[in-house]
Formats: structure tokens, C-alpha cells, sequence
């Protein structure tokens, strides 16, 4: 098994969707289990060397990722230009999409693939039926996304509970929701 995909849900073959960005052209699929190297390597590029070390990553550590919603953009060529991942986690028993990393190759960054993606799968994320999102970022940037600070949401330490933000899918599905981010197991 390759690690952050269970056999029986990584796609063998993705569905592709052609979009167009700005003068460029991209195809968005699903990230398959042979996609991880690359996007792996997509990730050391765009963050710092200690980010396996953070908190969101001892909560993805040994659970397979929400594969339908782990998405790759590739240019017209394949080129990996960007990626983004879904993890399941708990909050007061709930169930909680834990959304990131979402990384953009450093030649692509401001083209608006970062967003392109973070809409396409929450659109996708409420089709399939899922209920809120929670993700460990910068306020300003995914407040343009509808994403808002979570008051009684903790990240386990040491995470910024200023940076412990949240999305709903469905109108009202954060209220009542607080407590301790858990691993989904």
C-alpha cells in the first residue's frame, strides 16, 4: 500500500476535466496512488523542510486520505502544477474534512490555480455529502473562500488557534461542533 492511499480507494483511472486558466489550459483529476512521489516532491518545493512535523500532519499520519477529493492540476504537457488533499478527522465525534496541504508549483503561483481547486472540491466535497471543513491557514487568504476562524475548534498543539479555521458545507454544521481535532480512525 502506498502510504495516505487504501487500495480499495485510490482510483485506478481518475476523472479528468479540461479547464481553462487565464491563457493556459489545465486538466483536473483526482490524485491517483502513483500521482504521491510527485505531489510529495510538489510539496518539499512549496513548504518548509519541518512541515511533516506540525500537527495536522500527526492527524493525517496512518489514515488514507478522502481520495475523491485529493485533486492534481496538470498543464497541457503533464506537468504537475498544482495539488490538493483531503483528510477525514473527528471534532466531538463528527465527522470533519481536514483540508490541506494545497500546494502550487512556485512558476504557476498567482494564477489562481490554488483557488480553482479549493472550489472545485468543495463543491465536490458538498455533492458527496460531506458537512464542514477544517483547515490550519492563513485567515485573510481563505476568508476569501468563506472559511472563518473557529472559536472552540483545537488543533493539537503547538497550532495558532487563530489559524484553526472552518467551512460549512451545509448552512449551520459548525454550530454545536467544538472541541479537540482527533484523528479519524
Amino acid at each position: 500500500m502506498t502510504r495516505g492511499f487504501a487500495p480499495d480507494l485510490a482510483p485506478c483511472y481518475a476523472r479528468i476535466q479540461w479547464i481553462r486558466q487565464g491563457n493556459r489550459v489545465y486538466r483536473l483529476e483526482e490524485e491517483t496512488a502513483g500521482d504521491w512521489w510527485e505531489v510529495e516532491a510538489l510539496l518539499d518545493t512549496c513548504f518548509a523542510p519541518g512541515r511533516t512535523a506540525l500537527s495536522s500532519y500527526r492527524l493525517r499520519d496512518g489514515v488514507p486520505t478522502v481520495a475523491s477529493l485529493c485533486h492534481v492540476l496538470r498543464d497541457e504537457d503533464g506537468t504537475l502544477a498544482a495539488a490538493i488533499r483531503y483528510w477525514p478527522v473527528r471534532v466531538a465525534g463528527q465527522p470533519v474534512l481536514l483540508l490541506g496541504p494545497v500546494a502550487v508549483h512556485p512558476t504557476r503561483q498567482g494564477e489562481g490555480l490554488g483557488g480553482l481547486l479549493i472550489h472545485e472540491t468543495l463543491a465536490e466535497a458538498r455533492r458527496i455529502g460531506w458537512l464542514r471543513v477544517l483547515l490550519v491557514g492563513d485567515a485573510p487568504y481563505y476568508g476569501r473562500f468563506g472559511f472563518r476562524k473557529l472559536e472552540h475548534v483545537v488543533m493539537p498543539p503547538p497550532t495558532n488557534p487563530d489559524r484553526v479555521l472552518g467551512f460549512e458545507l451545509v448552512p449551520g454544521a459548525w454550530e454545536g461542533v467544538a472541541g479537540l481535532v482527533e484523528k479519524a480512525i
